[in-house]
C-alpha cells in the first residue's frame, strides 16, 4: 500500500516532463496524503493537461454513519475487479500521477519511520492511475498497485505501478490488456533507489484525516 508520496517539482517542471503545454498552478502540497489534493496529468481534447484532484475515491461503508466523511480509496489492487474495471477500459479515465518519491513505513509499531523510494536517474517519474468525477469531492484519482520487486521487498510486499517515460502514451491510450500487463510486470530492481530515514511515519503536521496504515 502507498499512503504517502512527494512531488517536489514546480508546475513548469512537471509540465515539461509530461509534455503539457499549459502548466497549472496546483494547491497540492509537496507531501501528498490520502484524502488531500495532488497533481494529476490526464488527456482532454487530444492534449495532456495538468489538474488538481483529491487522492482517493470516496467510499462510504454500510456500517458508517450517514454524516460520516467517506474513506479515500487511494490504491487500486486489481484493475479487473469492482469499480476499477469499467474505468480502466476507457482511456478518458486514465491518468499519470507525477511524483519524486514514495514512502513506506518501516520499524516497530509505535516507532515506525519513513523509508523512501525513487527511480534512478529520474528526478520526476509517473505512477499509473485512474480518475473520475465524484459527488463528494469533485475530481478524484487513485494509483494502481502491483507485487513488489526485490528492491522493495525488505520493506513491503506491494509497490506502485511505475511507468517509464516512453510508456506514458501506452498507459493513456493502450488496450485494457496493456494495462493488465503493466500491473502484472515486475519493475526492474536496479532502477529503484531506497533511502532509510529517522523521520517518524506519523508527523504532527500531517492531515488528521489522512489514511496512514
Amino acid at each position: 500500500m502507498c499512503n504517502l508520496y512527494t512531488n517536489r517539482k514546480s508546475a513548469a517542471e512537471v509540465a515539461a516532463h509530461f509534455r503539457v503545454k499549459d502548466p497549472f498552478q496546483s494547491n497540492a502540497p509537496e507531501e501528498v496524503y490520502p484524502g488531500q489534493p495532488g497533481m494529476v496529468v490526464r488527456e482532454a481534447g487530444g492534449a495532456r493537461v495538468m489538474q488538481s484532484m483529491v487522492w482517493g475515491f470516496p467510499l462510504r461503508l454500510k456500517t458508517m454513519s450517514p454524516t460520516a466523511k467517506p474513506k479515500p480509496v487511494n490504491n487500486i489492487a486489481d484493475l479487473r475487479k469492482g469499480m476499477w474495471v469499467g474505468l480502466a477500459r476507457k482511456p478518458e479515465w486514465r491518468c499519470l500521477i507525477p511524483l519524486t518519491g514514495f514512502a513506506e513505513a518501516e520499524g516497530a509499531k509505535g516507532a515506525k519511520t519513513r523509508t523512501w523510494f525513487a527511480v534512478k536517474d529520474q528526478p520526476i517519474f509517473a505512477w499509473a492511475g485512474l480518475w473520475r468525477e465524484s459527488a463528494e469531492w469533485g475530481p478524484v484519482y487513485s494509483g494502481v498497485m502491483t507485487e513488489c520487486n526485490e528492491a522493495i521487498r525488505p520493506v513491503h510486499d506491494r509497490m506502485p505501478v511505475l511507468l517509464h517515460p516512453d510508456e506514458y502514451d501506452r498507459w493513456l491510450h493502450g488496450s485494457f490488456e496493456d494495462l493488465i500487463a503493466f500491473q502484472e510486470r515486475c519493475f526492474p530492481d536496479e532502477l529503484i533507489e531506497m533511502t532509510r530515514t529517522s523521520e517518524p511515519w506519523v508527523k504532527r503536521t500531517q492531515p488528521a484525516d489522512a489514511s496512514m496504515t
